[in-house]
């Protein structure tokens, strides 16, 4: 009988289907000698619960050998101060009812593969004594990970400098991130989380390895300082399987409205924007946007969603007429589109009218934009999308500042000339933005070398694989 992996994703979409995505990969590179076994945890909210279900049902008709099995539903811990602890508390809670699972699958169980937030559940494969390797999913960036690693050596100087905004922070592989790039999930008022995030790297340090949606072309720098020990002095770090850029397509049964609309548009002509399937900016910074671009004179396809529901952090289809300034749409018909609903985000990026991309820098996005070799303005919004902004700036030359963080406040208010001078810059008007596009382009050839025969990705997951398939896992290494 073949062995299988299992899986515990987290419920956030952009973790659960960038997880399955990579188990996909894994079960290829495998050569058909595995399957793959998703433990799926109840979303704690109804509309969160539905996207996981439309997911698997999505994913269990793919035909692969991928079985998915419903975890019994928790009662949702209360009293919780921070986001991370709610979530850190509710994983764990999970954790007799992943052990049953574990117990009555009738096939051997080859590894374990927990997401960066189910590191709780680490422990779970202990306790059902599964003499198996134990691996993290990473479904974020190496900096990101090596900030994470590095937290309890940062924790009696940085808590008390994060409500600011002066000063950097010394991050093992990277330039000086000042103080606004710091990851909005540690900082901007909400100190509570530090000791959650803190804890989760400290659990990473356990595991046999990490998996990590990135690869060395992206991350060289800071991949090198993990595997250097440079994070953890005096502990020899997991080994770091690199096996990026980790993306998922869906195929349409028909183009898209806004995809006909580009195709009607010149080439590299029209600047994207999209702040993700949680990006929501309000009336007064909509005006500021429509300005901005009615100023640039460049053509745009512009992704506007309207405030969440309560209860819900998911934005809702916009009411443009109650949203934008009178008569915008009539001044710039022809040249623009203000779409108020979900997108196809890859299919946008993929069309050769597209030359750039505002972005809110979610992780997996900004994978979407390079590996279509399209530059950036990044707008971070929450989570970790700061630091990926500073990546993208400073280190990857492939964005145009939109504003500059260093000097500005945490949460940047975006005024209209600041907004048309980006655009300006990434549509090839200024040298910054030409050689961001040249670089996009570069990284567009590498992140496409990186996951073909013979990349550094490709040589990260067979290696994985061997690991699996031998029971083992490496330490103190980057892969590829």
């Amino acid at each position: 009988m073949a062995a299988t992996i299992v899986f515990i994703p987290c419920w956030e979409s952009g973790h659960f289907m960038s997880m399955i995505a990579a188990g996909k990969r894994m079960l290829d590179a495998g050569g058909g000698a595995l399957s793959l076994t998703v433990l799926v945890m109840r979303a704690p909210t109804a509309a969160k619960a539905s996207e996981v279900d439309d997911h698997v049902r999505r994913e269990a008709a793919s035909g692969l050998d991928i079985s998915f099995r419903n975890l019994p539903t928790v009662e949702q811990p209360t009293g919780c101060v921070a986001p991370e602890e709610f979530n850190f508390r509710y994983t764990q809670l999970h954790a007799p009812h992943v052990e049953e699972a574990i117990a009555g699958l009738a096939s051997p169980v080859a590894a374990l593969v927990v997401d960066l937030f189910c590191t709780p559940l680490l422990d779970v494969a202990a306790e059902a004594e599964l003499a198996v390797p134990r691996y993290v999913y990473f479904a974020s960036t190496g900096a990101f990970l090596a900030l994470m690693l590095r937290l309890p050596a940062f924790r009696e100087d940085l808590t008390a400098r994060l409500r600011g905004t002066e000063g950097a922070v010394h991050v093992p592989g990277l330039p000086p991130v000042p103080l606004p790039y710091m990851p909005a999930c540690l900082s901007r008022n909400k100190i509570g989380n530090y000791e959650w995030f803190e804890d989760y790297g400290c659990r990473f340090m356990g595991a046999s390895g990490i998996v990590i949606n990135s690869s060395v072309e992206l991350e060289r720098g800071v991949l090198a300082a993990i595997a250097d020990g440079r994070c953890v002095p005096g502990r020899p770090a997991p080994a770091v399987y690199a096996i990026g850029p980790v993306l998922w397509f869906s195929a349409l049964e028909q183009p898209h409205a806004c995809v006909r609309w580009l195709d009607a548009q010149p080439p590299a002509s029209v600047v994207f924007l999209c702040f993700g399937s949680k990006g929501f900016i309000d009336k007064e910074q909509v005006g500021e946007v429509a300005a901005g671009l009615e100023r640039s004179g460049h053509r745009f396809l512009w992704v506007l969603r309207g405030p969440p529901a309560a209860g819900s952090s998911h934005p809702t289809d916009a009411d443009l007429d109650e949203l934008l300034p009178e008569g915008f749409l009539t001044r710039t018909q022809g040249r623009g589109l203000v779409w108020p609903a979900w997108a196809p985000q890859k299919e946008v990026l993929a069309h050769p009218a597209v030359g750039g991309f505002v972005t809110h820098c979610g992780w997996n996005s900004t994978l979407e934009s390079l590996w279509f070799g399209v530059p950036m303005v990044p707008w971070p919004l929450y989570a970790e999308q700061h630091l990926n902004a500073f990546e993208l700036v400073r280190v990857m030359g492939v964005a145009v500042q939109l504003k500059n963080m260093e000097v500005s406040e945490v949460e940047p208010f975006v005024e209209a000339a600041e907004l048309e001078q980006a655009v300006r810059g990434l549509m090839g008007e200024t040298e910054e933005g030409r050689k961001a596009r040249e670089k996009a382009a570069d990284m567009k050839a590498a992140c496409r070398k990186a996951v073909t025969e013979g990349g550094s990705s490709y040589i990260a997951l067979r290696k994985l694989m061997s690991e699996i398939s031998s029971g083992g896992g490496g330490t103190a290494s980057v892969t590829g």
